[in-house]
């Protein structure tokens, strides 16, 4: 069988005598033999081994793994729990229970940066293929008052440069073509009883274009009618929902997968550069790293070196 990121954090926890975050995890893997049995193409290992540790300690309840703490979450071995001081016990019960909301202090652009992240570095949102975003600025549109309902707030787009040879990307565009995937994102800090219409609805007015498109909160009211609601709007329109966790960042998840198109809506894409030149501008950069067999970086959005650092500096949260 192949030698998993989850079999790596296994053989270090093993051996850890205190819980350890996935950077940790990875660090110590790095000077031992452990990283180099991996198989992973990835741009970012340890952010791949620590989206598959949240993943695994939230969804599997036979996990090998506990998280203790958050800020940052670390791990450790379930066997080994009782094996844990007093003072790192305490961390646990407090990483299990839900922390009250302490109210919004940051813009919605704020998040911009973390769903940048997100995109590019998780794989459990990813699938391993890197996702590089463009922020869309409203306030260039041309058409003034009702621009927040003709584009997203952020565009994505994947292509193999990385992971297919040069051959087979000539070929694929001499055949179907398909190895280009495009995103969209409507950001918003909460989604409650109280807009999750309204902010659904615009997601579908401005992201259905897409082949993924997806309406992104920061809190998402824990409510069994809301969350039932926002599960019937993502089966019937197929705008997938996004939870980027401020309390717990690795953790950030998809509540509910966009549904995937397998054509891209040419008449609606054919209108939005007409009246924004930001997303002209998008179509054009992409283009051009098609054609060219490379993704020029500098022209798309950031990727955070220390996304929990920025969400304590940054956003106060």
């Amino acid at each position: 069988m192949a030698y998993t990121f989850l079999d790596l954090a296994y053989d270090v926890l093993k051996e850890s005598e205190k819980p350890l975050t996935h950077q940790e995890i990875w660090d110590v893997a790095s000077s031992s033999r452990s990283a180099a049995r991996v198989n992973t193409k990835g741009k970012t290992p340890s952010a791949s081994l620590g989206a598959l540790l949240y993943v695994d300690v939230r969804d599997n309840d036979s996990s090998r793994f506990i998280k203790v703490g958050r800020r940052p979450a670390r791990f450790f071995l379930a066997e080994k729990k009782s094996s844990l001081s007093p003072d790192v016990a305490k961390l646990l019960d407090a990483s299990e229970a839900s922390e009250p909301d302490k109210g919004a202090h940051y813009l919605e652009r704020d998040l911009h940066p973390l769903l940048a992240y997100h995109a590019y570095a998780n794989p459990s949102f990813n699938r391993g293929k890197s996702i590089h975003t463009k922020t869309i600025r409203h306030q260039k549109s041309r058409k003034t008052g009702y621009s927040e309902w003709l584009y997203p707030d952020m565009v994505g787009f994947y292509l193999p440069v990385d992971d297919w040879t040069t051959e087979v990307i000539g070929l694929n565009r001499l055949s179907d073509n398909n190895s280009l995937r495009l995103f969209s994102f409507e950001l918003k800090r909460e989604l409650t009883r109280a807009n999750y219409r309204e902010a659904y609805f615009q997601a579908v007015s401005n992201s259905s274009w897409a082949h993924e498109g997806y309406l992104v909160a920061a809190r998402i009211v824990q409510d069994d009618e809301l969350l039932s609601e926002l599960e019937r709007l993502a089966s019937s329109f197929g705008i997938g929902i996004l939870h980027l966790d401020l309390t717990d960042f690795g953790g950030s998840s998809t509540i509910y997968p966009a549904r995937v198109r397998s054509e891209l809506d040419w008449e609606t894409i054919n209108k939005l550069p007409e009246q924004n030149e930001g997303f002209r501008l998008f179509l054009q950069d992409v283009r051009i790293d098609f054609e060219g067999k490379r993704v020029h970086k500098t022209e798309y959005d950031g990727i955070l070196e220390d996304p929990e650092k920025y969400i304590i500096d940054k956003l106060k949260a």
